[in-house]
């Protein structure tokens, strides 16, 4: 059994101790909170099961890092900490630990990553002996191996594009959603994840990865942003109100410019409530998808739905990105020490775990 520590229990970390938990190669031996009313719960009730799993909850990063985990599942945030998010994970690397993480964007193509992120990762690499994969939580399978899956069954391939399509009502990050996207705020508002050259930032790395696998020359990446306000006042469930006037959708493209077109596209089509841009694409139910269209010969067109924690449609498309991740452990314990990407680690079929039930 592969000793694994999960780092942070926000919506990414819940996943992180369930999918832990199921797998039958590795044993959950930690789990790291920064909310001091967190310390000393049990790791189950921090994963939203109904039993526990013997694992209290601490802060003392360093008694477990200590005890030598061979993998850390790191799940805390890195949208507004991306230097202390860098420092962790090297940190933990460096004790020879395989980590896996949503938490470096610009990690999801380490090849073009800059050298102030991408060195000390390296150079924990060396000193340690440890892993990384990063993957995004957008999930990243949406945005790489999915859509390059997909491709291979066409005759001519004309536009990959990826969308994730989601009402963020029911997505427990009232921060990110207000002020990092904007949602709520008033339309001379500038949220920092729109501002020009950040999502190339986020998302850039997946249409290099793309392309490359793909055997093509990116000429560019560029981008486009539309926003639209809310008609009315909408309240949620777990954010409260947000005004008339005030942003209400936002719909967004990093494309990727082959032969002078955009060939390879990652769009985010992002509400907070259905009733606000009624004409941008939707979700089959309203909820929330991600969907990759591949226009070509034939048209291909697969969109995903995934549930979970209830019925909630962020949670679900968390907790694939934690399955993608999660599920590449073992095979990069058994791998060489070295920094990895999504071309690298081939989907895990879900051994051991067919018809086996979680609460």
């Amino acid at each position: 059994m592969i000793s694994t520590v999960v780092w942070g229990t926000g919506n990414v970390g819940r996943a992180a101790i369930r999918a832990v938990d199921a797998h039958p190669g590795l044993k959950l031996t930690g789990v790291l909170v920064h909310d001091p009313e967190k310390v000393g719960r049990d790791a189950g009730q921090l994963g939203g099961l109904d039993h526990l799993l013997g694992v209290d909850a601490t802060d003392d990063v360093e008694a477990v890092l200590a005890t030598n985990p061979r993998a850390v599942v790191y799940a805390a945030s890195g949208d507004i900490r991306p230097d202390d998010a860098l420092a962790d994970i090297v940190r933990a690397i460096r004790t020879g630990a395989v980590v896996v993480t949503p938490a470096l964007y610009a990690l999801y193509d380490h090849r073009s990553a800059p050298p102030e992120l991408r060195d000390p990762v390296l150079a924990a690499i060396a000193d340690g002996g440890g892993s990384l994969f990063v993957s995004g939580v957008d999930p990243g399978w949406g945005n790489d191996v999915l859509p390059l899956l997909i491709s291979g069954l066409g005759t001519t391939v004309e536009v990959i594009r990826c969308q994730e399509i989601f009402d963020y009502s029911t997505y427990e990050q009232p921060d990110s959603v207000r002020y990092l996207v904007g949602m709520g705020q008033p339309m001379d508002y500038e949220p920092p994840m729109l501002m020009s050259t950040v999502p190339t930032m986020v998302w850039g790395g997946q249409i290099r990865l793309m392309a490359r696998a793909l055997g093509v020359e990116l000429d560019e990446i560029r981008e486009t942003l539309a926003r639209r306000p809310l008609e009315t006042t909408v309240s949620t469930r777990t954010m409260g109100d947000f005004d008339a006037g005030t942003q209400g959708a936002v719909r967004f493209e990093v494309q990727g410019i082959v032969g002078g077109e955009p060939r390879i596209i990652i769009e985010h089509i992002t509400r907070i409530h259905p009733s606000c841009a009624p004409d941008w694409p939707s979700p089959p139910d309203g909820a929330g998808a991600h969907r990759v269209i591949i226009e070509g010969r034939p048209r291909i067109e697969v969109t995903v739905e995934a549930t979970d924690e209830g019925e909630n449609r962020s949670a679900g498309g968390n907790a694939t990105a934690v399955g993608r991740l999660v599920g590449a452990v073992d095979w990069l314990v058994d791998a060489a020490p070295g920094l990895y990407d999504a071309l690298d680690i081939p989907l895990r079929p879900a051994v051991g775990r067919l018809g086996r039930r979680q609460p």
